[in-house]
């Protein structure tokens, strides 16, 4: 559940500038995952490096991000 949350979080904060800025105010993942709780996400700090993984598995791949079109 954790990595649908944060692709979620993240698409609100794409579309919602509150969001997003009190998002950007975050010094440390776990400010961030705390503030994404406080606005009622599930998500942990493991979701967070679960994602920066599969990023980086993505981006030595090739493929295109999650989500994304080539």
């Amino acid at each position: 559940m954790g990595l649908g949350e944060l692709a979620r979080l993240v698409e609100e904060a794409e579309r919602d500038g509150t969001i997003r800025r009190g998002l950007r105010r975050c010094r440390s993942r776990a400010e961030l995952v705390l503030a994404a709780q406080r606005l009622g996400y599930a998500i942990h700090r493991i979701d967070l490096r679960r994602a920066w993984l599969l990023h980086q598995q993505e981006r030595a791949s090739g493929t295109p991000p999650h989500g994304q079109a080539a």
